[in-house]
């Protein structure tokens, strides 16, 4: 199929008289390359109980992958300090224990979307779930640093392949409005179920070590059941993998990470100057060479479209102020608090808890609340819940957390809600696999980015890691503060 254009976004999003979109009554094609043109409106009923089996069995599946990605993606913020100490890791080079598995999500989740739509998103789903197993596995035997930071960039690109496929598996698999409200939900909900879960696991288990052995063990089950029930699905549009593209916006992240790793030592050194430069001039030849592809890995036109616009900037921020605050503050928890590494994952189960239960059931506001102003809701919220927090840790108090604690994971499940729901419905339906995969490359940069952000400032600071964590803080509540408005105020651009 040849590169998308804004009239054929226009066209598959228009509704029809009847309340169905273009994209429920455009032709689908199975794995046989059979062709179905039904209407695939739904029908009265919960979308659960219209579901198939199939569709039952692909949503258990790509779920419980996810939530093992988040919880091995999580695990680190627990077990920070106990790692760093056993790898001899200094300060000034935590942020890459952190960052590791982000920097290979947000550099790889792209070219996973464009590889499961072309090539079938069943085998890029079963292939990253076994690579994930394999490379926490390795992980646990890592004896420096490096290479545990390599084994964690090794498990986000296998967690690109994942989550980049999962809801190209669930849009093919519930075809209907109805069906792909309940099922983004659900998978929205394990987001937030995995990053709950993570935390507690790994504190709950003798070390480190262990943590990532019992993880890479769930991963490789999960791709074990997941041969026989899932389907292939693919929407392949002619023409070669974009390589070039791929390769050019890799280094670009991996340069702009390593520049804010580094600039926490001294952002006016020589290295960190030259790293920026290299992440912008990569970043503009990323660009031209998606202008001039006939395949390319994200159409550059959808930047003119609200919905994928608020997509992308609602991925970046969440990264940015929700995650990049949340993934340092545990250890902070434990070195002001006194917590131990189970108390402060009990703690961050309050905010992960609520995310989870609250992304389970914000499907409930569809119809009433635009997935826009859902995002706008939940940025507010956190912005919120953080300002409560404000001094709490240097009162040596974490009954004081509680409220803020409570806020801002409502706040999270609302956006853990409406960005995988936003992100399948800014693109024709034949490309969920990469309007996921361009949403979730934008939270994971503002991961990275956040998370040695928030190390920098906490660190830094000359009146205490308590006092550091009030600024970080306040940073956070003002991204938050300035997405909310973002996400509203965005228009279309002709």
């Amino acid at each position: 199929m040849a590169r998308f254009s804004e009239r054929t976004l226009q066209q598959s999003t228009a509704e029809t008289p009847g309340g169905a979109t273009r994209a429920d009554l455009a032709p689908t094609t199975d794995a046989r390359g059979t062709t179905d043109t039904r209407d695939t409106r739904g029908t009265p009923g919960t979308a659960r109980s219209a579901a198939s089996p199939h569709a039952r069995a692909t949503l258990a599946l790509t779920s419980a992958a996810t939530a093992v990605t988040l919880m091995t993606y999580t695990a680190p913020l627990v077990t920070l300090p106990d790692t760093a100490a056993a790898l001899h890791t200094p300060v000034s080079a935590q942020a890459w224990l952190l960052n590791g598995t982000p920097l290979g999500l947000a550099a790889l989740l792209l070219v996973a979307g464009s590889l499961a739509d072309d090539y079938g998103r069943r085998r890029i789903f079963l292939a990253g779930t076994l690579t994930l197993g394999i490379t926490t596995a390795l992980g646990a035997l890592a004896s420096s640093t490096w290479l545990f930071t390599l084994a964690r960039i090794a498990q986000g690109a296998a967690s690109a392949a994942i989550l980049a496929s999962s809801l190209g598996l669930l849009v093919h698999a519930f075809p209907t409005p109805r069906g792909r409200l309940y099922a983004t939900g659900v998978w929205g909900a394990f987001v937030s179920g995995g990053i709950a879960v993570g935390p507690l696991v790994a504190g709950a288990l003798p070390n480190w070590r262990a943590a990532y052995a019992v993880l890479g063990a769930a991963a490789l089950l999960v791709a074990v059941l997941g041969i026989r029930p899932l389907v292939e699905s693919r929407s392949p549009r002619g023409g070669r993998p974009d390589v070039l593209g791929a390769l050019t916006f890799g280094l670009a992240l991996v340069a702009l990470i390593a520049a804010l790793t580094l600039g926490r030592d001294g952002w006016l050194r020589p290295q960190v100057g030259l790293l920026l430069l290299a992440s912008v001039a990569l970043l503009a030849a990323f660009a031209q060479v998606e202008r001039r592809s006939a395949t390319p890995m994200i159409d550059l036109g959808l930047l003119r479209h609200r919905r994928f616009l608020a997509s992308s900037a609602g991925g970046l921020f969440m990264g940015l102020a929700v995650i990049g605050l949340f993934s340092f503050l545990p250890a902070v928890f434990q070195q002001t608090l006194g917590l131990s590494v189970l108390d402060s994952a009990w703690l961050l189960l309050i905010w992960s808890g609520l995310s989870f239960a609250v992304a389970l059931q914000a499907r409930r506001l569809a119809g009433r609340v635009s997935p826009r102003h859902q995002l706008a809701v939940g940025f507010v919220l956190h912005a919120v819940g953080v300002l409560t927090m404000l001094g709490a840790i240097d009162s040596g108090s974490w009954q004081r957390l509680l409220p803020g604690l409570v806020l801002s994971g409502v706040g999270g499940g609302l956006l853990n809600a409406a960005l995988p729901l936003l992100a399948v419905e800014s693109v024709p339906g034949n490309r969920a696999a990469m309007g996921s995969g361009a949403q979730q490359t934008l939270r994971y940069i503002g991961s990275c980015a956040g998370v040695a952000l928030t190390i920098a400032i906490v660190t830094s600071s000359g009146g205490g890691l308590g006092h550091g964590a009030n600024i970080a803080m306040v940073v956070s509540m003002v991204l938050s503060l300035l997405a909310a408005g973002a996400v509203v105020g965005l228009r279309e651009r002709g």
